[in-house]
This record gives structure tokens, C-alpha cells and sequence, in this order.
């Protein structure tokens, strides 16, 4: 691998936008050189804390040629247009979740990343969480003898103050409800878990937040392996967050990942490993200070090594879209009231 530092390009100002900056400015092998936000000082204000360059049009970034890799941190349904601008400008792309509002929109990024010969990686950064490694290196193991069923739950609140702070957020066309928008981490994790699914059904609910969809919603799955998952999500959830939870269950192994975002191993039990158990307890991280949690440098440091050993990133455009399916597949649920088998169509 050579010593070149990455340059990134940040497009997208907004709330989950300084995980990325604080990320790339304390890795040595990467470096900020710009930054984009349709709000003025909103792009000032980020490029003078991290010493970038601002803009306000985003394919004025694109025309730099010093710049290695851009990330997208823009409202979702800019995710996969500004993506496939990206590509088609020669730059590697990494996407914020959900990758696209549609199927045919993910194939479309993934297809012109592809075109271009660039690394395209989805955003899935608990799948770096520490817990969350344990538990699928015990999975890759065999530990867990045949899996019988999962469950996904994100049990948090986001009062109407949230979704006051943008137009965008809670729409349809833009954002999504709470299993697009909160619960994807978490249904991508699960599905990483359990493998390719063979069917779903879910219901929606817009109980308590004044928005367009869902800030409820549950669904079961059942994977083509047999086993059997079940998601929660709410962002209706009095008066703080509380979850985010991921169980595993099979013949030899059970394991429940807990903490504000599955950050923490609650039960970890397999055969002969009471000691294992010891360790993993005592060397557990505390909470996160937000729920998104420490998985971004991570994820960050994968593409930088994908873009120089020419190799596919962890979580590649293929893999990003399984959650996604899986949530549009729910949402139809409301409209056909019957079960979706998979594979989805592309819309």
C-alpha cells in the first residue's frame, strides 16, 4: 500500500456530517480539502473548523481533480443523483443510509460506479461496532449451530423539534420514516446475520410526530434459510432514547447486543464460555455519546485501504441495498396488504 494521502470531499453540512469531518481530519493517511452545502454559511462554517475549502454547488467540487474519494451526507433522496455525479467524475463514492429512496435508483449508483471503475461504500457503520464483530466472527464460526430467529429493535425518540429542522425530513420523496431514516443500521445488521430473506410483512404507523410517514412501524421476516426475524422500530419512544438491540438466536448460541446503539453485549452464551463471557463484560465500551456511535473512522479507514489495494470496500453497493429492499418491501406492504415475496422489483 502506498503512503498517498486520500483527499475527501464532504457534501452535505448537516447533522451527521461532522462524524465524517472528525473521522478524515484524525486519520494521518487522509486529508479534508473541501466541503458543500446549498446554505451558505452553513459550508463556511464547516470548512473554517476543518480547514476545507467551502462551496455551495457540488459539481463544482466534482471538477477538482485533487480530490481521491467524496462522501454524501446530503437529505437521502440526493444520496445516489450526487453519487452517480461522483462516479461519473471520477471520484470513489461513499453514501450515507439509505443509499437511494428506491431500488431502481440503488442500481443506477451501484451501475455507475461500476461504469467508472470507482469504489462505491454504503455507510453501515455499526457493522464496525465492536459487539457487532464478536458476534459475527461467533456466527462465521458455526457457533451458533442452526440460527431459529432475530430480532431488530430501535426504541428512540425524535420529538417534532427534529423534524422542524428541515423540510425534507419525514417525507416520502425525501426521508422516509423511522425504519428508512433510524432503523436501517439496524435492519441491515440483522440481515447480515440471517442471509438472503424469502418474504416479509409489516405494518406502518404514523401514531404521534405530524410527518408524512412512519414513526412506528413493525414487520416479521422469513429468511430463506428457514429462520425467522422480527423488526421494531419507533421513534415515538417517551421521553429519550432508550435501544438499540440486536438478538441473535440458533441451537448453540444466544446473544443480545443492547446499549443506545448496539455498542454492548447484554447476553452472550454459548457452550463453555463462561470465561469468554468475562472477558467480553469486562472489556465492554460505554454508550456511545450519540447514536452514531464509533463506527465512522472505521468505515472510513476500510475505504481508504479498498481505494489503494484496489479491492471492494466492506459494505459495497450490493450489500447496501439489502436493507433497503427489505424497507421498501415493508412500506408496499401497506399498499398490496399482503406479504412480499423477494426479490422486490425495482419500481
Amino acid at each position: 500500500m502506498d503512503n498517498k494521502k486520500m483527499r475527501f470531499a464532504i457534501i452535505g453540512c448537516g447533522r451527521i456530517a461532522p462524524k465524517h469531518a472528525e473521522s478524515i481530519v484524525a486519520l494521518e493517511e487522509a486529508e479534508l480539502v473541501a466541503v458543500c452545502d446549498i446554505v451558505p454559511e452553513k459550508a463556511q462554517s464547516f470548512a473554517d473548523k476543518y480547514g476545507a475549502v467551502p462551496y455551495t454547488d457540488y459539481l463544482e467540487v466534482l471538477k477538482r481533480d485533487d480530490i481521491d474519494i467524496v462522501t454524501i451526507a446530503t437529505p437521502s433522496d440526493l444520496h445516489a443523483p450526487i453519487g452517480i455525479d461522483a462516479a461519473k467524475a471520477g471520484k470513489h463514492v461513499m453514501v450515507e443510509k439509505p443509499m437511494a429512496m428506491t431500488l431502481k435508483s440503488a442500481d443506477e449508483l451501484i451501475q455507475a460506479c461500476r461504469d467508472a471503475g470507482v469504489k462505491l461504500s454504503v455507510i453501515h457503520q455499526n457493522r464496525f461496532n465492536k459487539s457487532i464483530k464478536l458476534v459475527r466472527q461467533a456466527l462465521e464460526e458455526g457457533r451458533f449451530g442452526k440460527l431459529t430467529h432475530g430480532q431488530a429493535t430501535v426504541r428512540w425518540n425524535r420529538d417534532e423539534n427534529y423534524y422542524a429542522q428541515a423540510p425534507w425530513r419525514g417525507t416520502k420523496l425525501q426521508d422516509g420514516g423511522v425504519l428508512m431514516n433510524q432503523s436501517i443500521h439496524n435492519i441491515d445488521l440483522l440481515q447480515w446475520m440471517f442471509g438472503p430473506v424469502e418474504s416479509v410483512y409489516g405494518y406502518t404507523r404514523t401514531a404521534l410526530r405530524k410527518i408524512e410517514m412512519e414513526d412506528v412501524g413493525v414487520a416479521v421476516i422469513k429468511f430463506k434459510s428457514g429462520a425467522l426475524g422480527i423488526i421494531e422500530a419507533a421513534s415515538t419512544i417517551y421521553p429519550k432514547n432508550i435501544e438499540e438491540t440486536l438478538n441473535v438466536f440458533g441451537e448453540t448460541g444466544s446473544v443480545i447486543v443492547g446499549g443506545i446503539a448496539v455498542n454492548r453485549i447484554e447476553t452472550w452464551e454459548f457452550p463453555a464460555s463462561d470465561e469468554e463471557k468475562k472477558q467480553i463484560f469486562a472489556s465492554q465500551e460505554s454508550d456511545p455519546p450519540t447514536v452514531y456511535g464509533f463506527g465512522h473512522r472505521e468505515i472510513i479507514v476500510d475505504m481508504i485501504e479498498a481505494v489503494k489495494n484496489n479491492r471492494n470496500p466492506a459494505i459495497p453497493g450490493e450489500e447496501g441495498r439489502k436493507a433497503l429492499e427489505i424497507i421498501l418491501a415493508i412500506y408496499k406492504c401497506q399498499e398490496t396488504k399482503e406479504p412480499v415475496v423477494f426479490p422486490l422489483e425495482a419500481e
